[in-house]
């Protein structure tokens, strides 16, 4: 069962991280290029958490890799704002 759910939720970035992929190339905004890293790394690490399930020891690197794609959202939304302030 959480199998399924991790694929569910794979599919799930992985159409969010297109749709952002789509809105870069009509606006050339670089928050959305941003998001769909991010979206792309969320969707890998929970893949990864999938196929590596066996081993826990990996589990820290990968939620490792969840704090890195929140961060880069946050990072983004900062300088989006930042340029606007200027």
């Amino acid at each position: 069962m959480t199998a399924l759910l991790s694929g569910m939720l794979t599919a799930g970035y992985l159409v969010a991280a297109l749709h952002f992929l789509k809105f870069r190339q009509r606006t050339g905004d670089r928050l959305f290029l941003a998001f769909a890293i991010a979206f792309a790394v969320l969707a890998g690490q929970r893949a990864a958490l999938v196929l590596l399930a066996e081993r826990p020891e990996a589990s820290l690197y990968l939620y490792g890799l969840r704090v890195l794609a929140f961060a880069l959202i946050l990072a983004a939304i900062i300088d989006k704002n930042r340029a606007r302030a200027d």
